[in-house]
């Protein structure tokens, strides 16, 4: 579905994307994370073909998506702050977006009006910030588009609008399998409905691995400092703080029987790591970590 290949890409000559390859033959929803200036959005709009790779290459449903109106039917990319009409209604949004998406589920469209209670006849530049985020997401799920990709989708929504959200999001993807990519800081929210997960750090992909596996990485470790030191000699120590005798690491190891056994034997007390936490750290300039 989507094929991206050594990509680079640089903004007024500073490097933002270095070497990324992504390949993705199957409908999935995938998350993708990284700290602020890792590349996120850069990739997706690369992908959306809104700007062109300095080298490599970009392909979506087999074409290349930068000037190619036969490959923007089969893309939607939702920004942040995604550009609408200053004089657009809903019902303008909804009315231009079935001409450009030739899957769109008016029908949805119109379930989702209702559920976030949005007024038909007000501008939308009129509208809150949280109304807002309500209208692109309309405009992403009714696509139906074989890629949909949705940065920061829920930037906005209170807690029972973003669950509006996830639930619908799920069944739109079963009732109509598609890749959906979604960026967010916020992966602990979103975990829950993601197959993969793809990390990005400094514009390059640290992890492209499935969700399952991405969750058992990171393990806190708690006891003496002379036995937490010597459990940990040989292991990568992401997280460290100390408090009088009593040392706590998160180290970058899964969360396993045999890890648990150690803690055990040693007296150690032992936790699995948020997947937040342990991407914070995994990400983060590891030359203040104090052994």
């Amino acid at each position: 579905m989507i094929q991206i290949e050594q990509v680079t890409y640089s903004y007024q000559q500073t490097p933002v994307l270095k070497n990324v390859t992504l390949h993705e033959s199957e409908p999935i929803i995938s998350a993708m994370w990284g700290r602020n200036g890792a590349g996120k959005t850069t990739l997706m709009s690369l992908l959306a073909g809104h700007n062109r790779p300095d080298t490599g290459t970009i392909e979506v449903m087999g074409q290349d998506p930068y000037n190619n109106l036969a490959a923007q039917e089969n893309l939607c990319y939702i920004q942040e702050n995604h550009p609408l009409g200053r004089n657009w209604t809903i019902n303008d949004m909804v009315r231009f977006g079935q001409y450009f998406h030739p899957q769109w589920n008016q029908g949805l469209a119109e379930q989702l009006i209702d559920m976030f209670e949005l007024p038909v006849k007000k501008k939308i530049t009129k509208f809150s910030k949280g109304m807002k985020t309500a209208a692109q997401m309309i405009l992403g799920l009714a696509s139906n588009a074989r890629v949909t990709i949705l940065d920061e989708p829920t930037n906005g929504l209170d807690a029972e609008k973003r669950k509006y959200f996830y639930n619908t999001l799920l069944e739109t993807y079963e009732d109509n399998p598609r890749l959906i990519l979604i960026s967010s800081h916020h992966i602990e929210e979103i975990q829950p409905l993601c197959e993969s997960l793809i990390v990005l750090q400094a514009g390059e992909v640290l992890f492209n691995q499935p969700m399952e596996e991405m969750r058992e990485k990171g393990v806190l470790l708690t006891g003496r400092i002379e036995d937490v030191n010597r459990v940990t000699a040989d292991v990568k120590v992401i997280e460290s703080s100390q408090m009088g005798s009593t040392l706590k690491v998160m180290i970058d190891e899964p969360y396993s029987k045999t890890w648990k056994d150690i803690a055990h034997t040693q007296g150690l007390s032992i936790e699995k790591a948020t997947l937040q936490d342990y991407l914070v750290n995994r990400t983060r300039n590891q030359e203040g970590i104090k052994r």
